[in-house]
């Protein structure tokens, strides 16, 4: 993913919500969120050239969701995909502290990542290879996007407050909003002035591109949204937005319900 929106503990309803962009290459083959059939526990989309992803969750109930960090001076020849870490994250035996110890160790043969991961009724976790912190995130409502957590990148700090916005309206209402708030929210194309953009090597023209929380331009941009929300009883409700490669389409929803111990 590229954006990652979330909030924790402010909901009076629910103890995660979390809103996400995945922005790619259109020409990069990937199949949607589905249960996989090499790995039964695994929901995810998948990205069918390395055969990793970029969120998922597992019947257990636990989640992990992970974002490139934008250096292009530390990108690594020969590095392994970071999409596998995910289905590694779900798979693992013990405690979600535990696996970011074991990552950690080998860490340092990918290329920049963030990952933020965690079980459905918590604590949830966010670690990065840059610093190599293994970080328990506080309640509050977080961003996090192409370099560290809470970066005030443009798009960071706009989808923060749109998406607290957005859970002090539910909360005032006592119930729970309708998702397209978090799907428009995810659809803001407003690109920010020049002097506020970040210099992360790739050029002005392509930082904005970049910029905006939804991204587009003829080759790469946002391919899909993901609304994740758990309630107090750790039930999570997954529901993936994939937008059509051709204009003339119509985006595709699908929700999944996962109710761990079920």
């Amino acid at each position: 993913m590229c954006l990652i929106l979330f909030d924790i503990d402010t909901s009076k309803e629910f103890k995660l919500t979390l809103a996400a962009n995945r922005d790619e290459y259109f020409d990069r083959p990937t199949s949607p969120m589905a249960f996989w059939e090499d790995a039964p526990q695994i929901l995810a989309g998948r990205d069918l050239k390395a055969l990793g992803t970029w969120f998922g969750v597992s019947r257990n109930g636990r989640f992990a969701a992970l974002t490139n960090f934008r250096d292009l001076t530390q990108i690594k020849t020969n590095a392994p995909s970071r999409g596998e870490i995910i289905p590694r994250a779900l798979e693992f035996k013990g405690p979600v502290p535990t696996f970011l110890v074991e990552l950690h160790k080998k860490a340092d043969q990918y290329s920049g990542f963030n990952l933020l991961t965690g079980e459905a009724k918590g604590p949830f976790f966010w670690y990065s290879n840059q610093d190599g912190k293994i970080f328990e995130i506080p309640p509050g409502v977080h961003g996090l996007s192409n370099h560290l957590l809470d970066t005030p990148w443009p798009k960071v700090a706009r989808g923060m407050k749109n998406l607290n916005l957005i859970i002090e309206k539910e909360n005032a209402d006592k119930k729970a909003g309708p998702d397209e708030a978090f799907f428009d929210l995810l659809s803001d194309r407003t690109r920010p002035e020049d002097h506020l953009l970040p210099d992360t090597g790739v050029g002005l023209e392509w930082e904005r591109i970049l910029s905006p929380l939804f991204v587009s331009s003829s080759v790469y941009g946002t391919r899909s949204s993901t609304l994740m929300r758990i309630d107090a009883n750790g039930t999570i409700r997954v529901r993936e937005r994939t937008y059509p490669l051709v204009n003339t389409d119509l985006p595709e929803d699908r929700e999944f319900i996962v109710t761990p111990g079920s």
